[in-house]
Order: structure tokens, then C-alpha cells, then sequence
């Protein structure tokens, strides 16, 4: 499957030009990661963040080379009919990011979903998404033990699953009616 796969049909053909602009910078600031996007219509946000977790693990994407470990991505999930949006990353990502720090990258964005504004919600939260990992890496850099590789190899899903890292869901903190409302 693409990185950008808008099976939703969010994006018209200049807003996915963008999206797929902003998707190559981040890219190429960050060669040893990749992310992607997925538009699609889901039943619940329960089911959103399994198949968040189980689309990064499986899916060969077609413009990442297959020495890439899906280990190393970040996964943007969105049903717009729903108004719900999460994100899911790689275990290789777990020493640098944080449940909060996904949630910030989908408050950036809700606003602009809110509107329909899709393409300027994708694009602010891949801008987000860098702000993070580059103070991530100034803080690596000053004090690396604090971010030494302590993750666990992957676990077969069954009846012992290792529960979902780094998927944050907007619409499972919202207590609102609204649930594109971030929560103060």
C-alpha cells in the first residue's frame, strides 16, 4: 500500500500533492523513520487503534525499501465520517515518543478537521510530529542513557497481547459531545 493512502477520499489532487510534500520533507529530515497516513471508515475507536497497530506491523508500504522495519513508523489513522483520528508508532520509536506527545500532534490538527480542512490537519500534525523528534534528538544527544533502547521485540498477538504503544486516540479523551474537541 501507498504512505498516503486516502481510501476515504478526503484529499482533492493539489491537497494530496501537499500532504505527499510534507510526507517526503519529514522523510528526508528523519531517513531512518517513515510515516503514513490512512483515510478510511471504521466502526469504533476501539477498532481504529487495532487496526492502527495492525496496518504498521503488517502493510508493506511501497515507497519505503524493505530493509526499513515498519518498527520504525508512524502511522496516521483518520475517519473523517467518525471524526476520529489516531496515531500509532513503531516500538522503535518508544524511547523518543509519548502518548502526549501523539495527542499534540492531533490537537494541531483537529481545528483545522473540524473544518474539513484535511490536508492543513495532515500537514500540521507531520509539523508537530518533526518539532517533537528533533527536540527528542537534542535531548538524546545531551543525555543518551535517558533514551536507551529499552523496548521489547514484538509479541504475537493471542490471548497474552502486548498492549498498543503510542496509540492515542482524540476521540477516547474527548468527554465532550464533540469529539474533535481536544480536551483542556
Amino acid at each position: 500500500m501507498r504512505c498516503l493512502a486516502d481510501t476515504a477520499g478526503l484529499l482533492r489532487r493539489a491537497e494530496h500533492k501537499r500532504v505527499a510534500a510534507a510526507m517526503d520533507q519529514f522523510s528526508r529530515r528523519f531517513p531512518q523513520l517513515f510515516v503514513a497516513i490512512y483515510t478510511g471508515a471504521f466502526q469504533d475507536v476501539s477498532e481504529l487503534r487495532q487496526f492502527g497497530f495492525w496496518l504498521l506491523n503488517r502493510a508493506v508500504f511501497e515507497e519505503v525499501p524493505l530493509e526499513k522495519p515498519n518498527a520504525a513508523g508512524i502511522l496516521f489513522a483518520i475517519d473523517a465520517q467518525a471524526k476520529v483520528a489516531g496515531v500509532t508508532f513503531g516500538y522503535l520509536l518508544d524511547p523518543f515518543l509519548e502518548e502526549a506527545d501523539t495527542f499534540d500532534c492531533l490537537a494541531r490538527a483537529h481545528s483545522h478537521w473540524l473544518e474539513g480542512r484535511y490536508a492543513d490537519g495532515m500537514i500540521k500534525a507531520l509539523e508537530q510530529l518533526s518539532w517533537v523528534l528533533r527536540k527528542r534528538s537534542r535531548q538524546a544527544r545531551r543525555k543518551p542513557e535517558s533514551f536507551a533502547r529499552k523496548v521489547l521485540p514484538p509479541v504475537r498477538m493471542g490471548a497474552s497481547a502486548r498492549p498498543l504503544r503510542g496509540g492515542q486516540s482524540l476521540a477516547a479523551e474527548a468527554q465532550s459531545p464533540n469529539p474533535w474537541e481536544v480536551p483542556r
